[in-house]
């Protein structure tokens, strides 16, 4: 590689585009998505639960979707979405707290002492098979293994980081939408990964066995924007010139 090879966000810009799933064909692509990934591929939900071959829940009425498209063959991805609070109320709406809530650390975290509309939780996120098939990515939804951080400076530039577009993405939703800080049920290795890339996600609690070995984890905006490195940023900003179509949750009749 020479001096010339091209940034992080430009690599990324040639090879995908982020797009808002904000109709109803475009969520019914994310569900589908899912539906490959969490059911078909990795079997971690039951796909007779699911026979019209989309995979959604309770949440995705509160949500706010995006998909990843591959610039080439116009194929998507990839998906995540954000998991709005839908009101004040102390009560459990996010899915960690669902699945997840005896594992909190409530002297890290305590969610009946937050306002509810400042934060949210990054879910689902699932990357299509043909798209994450590097050693020790195929039993992963998101796709990432411990080698790429083994990459040199020039490769990481060049090569389009899937995972670590898609948080950016929902990075750049709760930022568009004031919030302060974002959850999400992770595996250690990954937020060591984001880690390096100057994302410091906080454990908020025990590892649990959910899908193989997940913990709860936060990270503020101001953390976000404190430490992430140049090229990430830069990354970021691509990112949310993307996405400039207001993004708005799930109609609630999905």
């Amino acid at each position: 590689m020479t001096d010339t090879a091209p940034s992080l966000a430009d690599a990324f810009n040639q090879f995908f585009e982020l797009v808002p799933a904000n109709t109803d064909a475009l969520r019914d692509v994310v569900y589908r998505i899912r539906y490959q990934v969490y059911c078909h591929e990795l079997h971690f939900e039951n796909e007779a639960d699911f026979p019209d071959g989309r995979e959604l829940d309770e949440f995705d009425a509160h949500s706010v979707h995006c998909l990843l498209r591959h610039r080439p063959s116009g194929e998507f991805a990839g998906c995540v979405r954000l998991v709005l609070n839908k009101s004040s109320s102390n009560e459990p709406q996010l899915p960690l707290e669902r699945h997840c809530r005896d594992s909190l650390d409530n002297t890290i975290i305590d969610f009946s002492k937050l306002d509810r509309s400042t934060f949210g939780e990054l879910s689902r996120l699932a990357i299509v098979g043909r798209f994450r098939r590097r050693p020790g990515e195929a039993k992963t939804a998101h796709g990432v293994s411990e080698e790429a951080v083994s990459l040199t400076p020039s490769e990481r530039r060049v090569f389009p980081h899937i995972a670590l577009g898609l948080y950016l993405a929902s990075a750049t939703i709760s930022l568009k939408r004031g919030m302060k800080m974002v959850v999400v049920m992770m595996e250690p290795r990954l937020a060591r990964h984001m880690r390096y890339f100057g994302i410091h996600f906080v454990q908020a609690g025990d590892i649990v066995d959910y899908h193989g070995q997940r913990g709860p984890f936060f990270i503020t905006s101001d953390s976000l924007l404190q430490h992430m490195k140049p090229e990430v940023k830069a990354l970021l900003s691509m990112v949310s010139s993307q996405l400039t179509v207001p993004t708005t949750p799930s109609p609630t009749d999905v």
